[in-house]
């Protein structure tokens, strides 16, 4: 399977701002997460955006080539390939070096929950964007065995 480079681009750049207004609506704080990256590189508000877009770009780029290898239907392969991107790079990786904790808890006990609310909407455009073709042997049914006898 090739990767629809258009498709895969526009779902993040909509993800991403997905992302980013279920965070407004969350914590009444617009760009809050590339203002912080912005700080962080030394970049500003423009950086910071160029690396939050930028990464949500490449996140949809790794679902479209990894989709085809995983399981379930289109949904389940999104909801499933952010959720564990949203523990391994955002709770266990990125919080934890930004001084907030494991998965966000020094910050705010309700960060966990935050964070995969809006990797949640961010898989969206994923869902509806990113095609899976799923190979035949997937969708026949198992056969009873014929030839055996009872």
């Amino acid at each position: 399977m090739k990767i629809n480079w258009f498709n895969s681009i526009y779902a993040g750049i909509a993800g991403t701002l997905l992302f980013d207004i279920v965070g407004f609506g969350i914590t009444g704080q617009w760009w809050d997460i590339p203002g912080l990256l912005g700080v962080k590189l030394g970049l500003g508000l423009t950086g910071g955006l160029a690396a939050h877009y930028g990464n949500g770009v490449a996140i949809a780029i790794i679902y479209a080539a990894l989709a085809p290898s995983l399981f379930g239907p289109s949904w389940f392969r999104a909801l499933s390939f952010i959720t564990v991107q949203t523990v391994m790079g955002v709770w266990l990786f990125m919080l934890p070096l930004l001084g907030a904790g494991i998965a966000g808890f020094d910050m705010n006990p309700w960060m966990p929950l935050i964070t995969l609310t809006r990797h949640f909407a961010y898989a969206i455009p994923l869902i509806l964007l990113i095609s899976v073709s799923i190979s035949p042997k997937e969708t026949k049914p198992l056969r009873v065995l014929e030839s055996q006898t009872v």
